[in-house]
């Protein structure tokens, strides 16, 4: 009989995954299966279903968006959501689920709602004497499992348990689609113990969970997680925010026993702030456009020379009243040491080419940086203080003991290289120091010469600021960058993405700390 149950069950899993699905209408509203503005439709796993209901509703009385939960197993969800290709957000209670649901392609924007662990979950006073994973198999015991193709806490039973599966799930008394289909059995007394999530247990006051060391280490990710196909994904993504904030949907999960993964501060709409190096401008103006847009952000963006940029950071800092970019998006990582304290970690996504521009045609037949030092020639630099370029440019041209020599010829320092690409098209300048990427969009008017050397290559790091309260919405826009790499390939940068480093353990070249001396 009990082996009839399995199968049953399994069955009715591998049935497109609806025949699990519960609906549920939550905060005031509409058919829960609708997509239609205003309504929300999340898919969410059975486990974590009474705490987002809760938040879903505060969120609805706020003046936000109805939403209409479906929820089951979470792999038994996620073949729905593969059926329908509808829904806006996806509840996962595993970190496996949601890699399963990238790689269909099924969702974007992740976001980390709770840690939790597996444990046994037995009545009060544990009455069976369960301590320890192979108690459940002694003689007189019934316990249950959740089927692991249907359920993230049974997936992740299976894969502790390893080779011994096979044991465990021959003696279990029932397996069911859900986690609280199985506490709930342990609550009425079908079954002396189940293997549950700690945030499942409890949410059951005549449970206790007791912990085992193999199931200790198994701790996984539940998240929220907008689905690709949302019509509605600024509302989605809205919501996913007010669930993960700690001032709104944190107090929310912890009090029903679950334990928050740390969230931004909510606003319905965040001010969010980057200073940006003015080379990275050709890549990622449409890019920080289309992110904000989504996000339904307030995106200020402030394009300038990085020692600019540093000078009015490290002034800010001073002010306790002021409020500091929430990411920094330096030319080269020779200006992030500077203000390491404020942003205490860096990851290099591109490298950028330094070249010597000329008017097309190159008619003062300038081939070297030796050559920028004939006399009669009009030179453009970029200011050393002000900009990076203008500080790799002095560098580069003390090591070559041309930097007395080339100023002499130097009429124009500015902080961005713009500058000096519109002066070469005016005839202004006879030759420039430049970013490969600034001469790009004018090779009809000028023409570049390679500086031969690693000198001639600056690497653009990403930092994120130690104290901004949106730090997964800048991991976002990390994400979203680097999801439109081709822009950046586009615009003539080299394609990176480095580990993370220290920004306080970067290093400066000998040629570049010598260009301060």
């Amino acid at each position: 009989m009990k082996n009839l149950l399995v199968a049953a069950v399994a069955l009715a899993i591998g049935v497109g995954g609806y025949v699990l699905l519960h609906r549920h209408r939550a905060s005031g509203g509409a058919s829960a299966g609708g997509d239609s503005a205003g309504q929300l439709r999340i898919f969410c796993a059975a486990g974590i279903k009474s705490p987002v209901e809760a938040v879903a509703a505060k969120y609805r009385a706020e003046g936000g968006d109805s939403a209409g939960l479906e929820y089951g197993g979470t792999a038994s969800l996620l073949s729905a959501i593969r059926v329908s290709k509808a829904g806006d957000l996806f509840v996962a209670a595993d970190d496996a689920a949601i890699a399963d649901a990238r790689k269909l392609g099924l969702v974007r924007e992740v976001l980390p709602l709770v840690r939790q662990t597996p444990v046994i979950a037995v009545a009060k006073g544990n009455p069976k004497g369960i301590r320890a994973l192979d108690d459940l198999l002694k003689d007189g015991v019934r316990f249950a499992m959740a089927n692991p193709e249907g359920a993230s806490i049974g997936r992740v039973t299976k894969r502790v348990l390893g080779e011994r599966w096979p044991v465990f799930s021959s003696k279990v008394t029932v397996l069911k689609p859900t986690v609280m289909d199985i506490a709930t059995d342990v609550k009425i007394g079908s079954v002396d113990a189940a293997v549950v999530w700690d945030s499942t247990a409890a949410q059951f006051p005549t449970l206790e969970a007791v912990w085992v060391p193999e199931f200790t280490k198994a701790a996984e990710n539940a998240s929220v997680a907008v689905l690709a196909g949302s019509k509605q994904p600024t509302a989605a993504l809205r919501f996913a925010r007010y669930l993960t904030a700690p001032e709104k949907g944190g107090p929310i999960f912890a009090a029903k026993g679950f334990k928050p993964a740390p969230g931004d501060r909510w606003e319905e709409r965040p001010k969010f702030v980057l200073y940006s190096g003015s080379v990275n401008r050709p890549a990622v103006q449409q890019t920080l456009q289309e992110f904000a847009d989504r996000e339904g952000v307030d995106l200020t963006t402030v394009f300038n020379g990085c020692g600019v940029l540093c000078a009015s950071m490290k002034a800010m800092s001073k002010n306790p009243g002021a409020k500091l970019p929430d990411v920094y998006y330096a030319c080269d990582v020779c200006f992030v040491p500077p203000v390491a304290d404020l942003y205490p970690q860096a990851i290099v996504l591109t490298e950028a080419e330094i070249v010597i521009a000329v008017n097309k045609g190159n008619p003062k037949n300038v081939h070297t940086l030796a050559d920028l030092a004939r006399p009669g020639l009009k030179v453009g630099v970029c200011n050393a203080e002000q900009a990076t370029l203008g500080f790799m440019t002095k560098a580069m041209l003390k090591q070559a003991n041309l930097l007395q020599p080339v100023m002499k010829n130097v009429c124009s320092q500015v902080p961005t290289a713009d500058f000096l690409v519109n002066q070469l098209r005016t005839g202004s300048l006879d030759a420039a120091i430049v970013y490969n990427i600034n001469a790009k969009p004018a090779a009809e008017f000028i023409d570049t010469i390679r500086i031969p050397g690693a000198v001639s290559k600056a690497v653009q790091p990403f930092a994120v600021a130690a104290k901004t309260p949106y730090p997964l919405l800048s991991q976002r826009l990390l994400d979203y960058l680097k999801a439109n790499r081709q822009r950046f390939e586009d615009a003539g940068f080299q394609w990176r993405d480095d580990p993370a480093i220290s920004s306080s353990s970067i290093q400066l070249p000998a040629y570049m700390k010598s260009a301060n001396d």
